[in-house]
């Protein structure tokens, strides 16, 4: 099953990271948040990868080819063109990248990415966003309600502290929690093939969160998969800050694979 993943837009909201490079190639401890995400889904048995890239597009290529040859040791052989691997370590994923355009909308990226997911159901989350979700389970919930969508429902992380008072005494202080009440769309979709055709024409300047996602919803076809546990964008630079210090503390419960 193929992971498609949108990692095509500007990220403007970031500007401090992404005037040199696409916002899922930003670093979180050494590696791209992109890494982490893929990295999430294979532990989980997931590594068929296809990347819809856009802005800087180029920089996630390179990079993937660098990483082919990441902690091995090379015999080049210039006159022949070659280049051979010894002792790789990389893990063995595949992964299309897939040119979907610098303009395009999400809608638009993910009908392009069409061509190279099988035909068959197909996962699908944005370049930016972080989980400890399972997603075996997330599956076995998509193919039990029989839709042909499921979204991850999720908490939204409050922004500012939380105290709970008994007249003025603070009988509970939390540091930015997640929200009690409320859901907002956390990607992590598991989506069968006939969504792409709820995406009109080549999907150039749709949003997929709009027309597509409303017309599923208006005819019964999506359903949501309510996480309960971590989940964390990366939109700006304070949310980078969250996660490089969860990270750094060894407290990053989106690295399952480290578990």
């Amino acid at each position: 099953m193929k992971v498609a993943i949108l990692a095509g837009g500007v990220g403007s909201r970031l500007s401090e990271e992404t005037e040199v490079r696409p916002k899922p190639m930003v670093e979180i401890g050494g590696r791209p948040i992109l890494w982490h995400i893929m990295s999430h889904y294979a532990v989980h048995g997931f590594d068929e990868f296809a990347i819809a890239l856009g802005y800087k597009g180029d920089f996630i290529k390179k990079y993937f080819v660098d990483f082919c040859h990441e902690g091995t040791n090379l015999t080049v052989r210039p006159a022949r063109g070659t280049v051979e691997r010894h002792g790789s370590s990389a893990p063995d994923w595949t992964v299309d990248l897939v040119d979907t355009g610098v303009h395009t909308l999400t809608g638009g990226r993910i009908k392009r990415l069409g061509p190279h997911l099988g035909g068959e159901t197909f996962m699908l989350t944005w370049g930016d966003g972080v989980s400890d979700i399972d997603i075996q389970k997330l599956l076995a919930f998509h193919r039990s309600h029989g839709k042909l969508a499921t979204v991850t429902a999720v908490r939204p992380p409050a922004r500012f502290g939380h105290m709970r008072f008994d007249g003025d005494q603070v009988l509970e202080f939390s540091e930015k929690p997640q929200t009690a009440e409320g859901w907002i769309n956390g990607a992590f979709f598991v989506l069968e093939p006939q969504v792409l055709d709820y995406i009109p024409g080549d999907g150039d300047q749709i949003q997929f969160e709009r027309e597509p996602l409303e017309g599923l919803v208006a005819e019964g076809q999506l359903m949501a998969y309510r996480h309960e546990g971590f989940w964390q964008c990366m939109d700006t630079l304070r949310d980078k800050r969250l996660l490089q210090d969860l990270w750094d503390a060894g407290k990053a419960p989106w690295a399952t694979w480290e578990a």
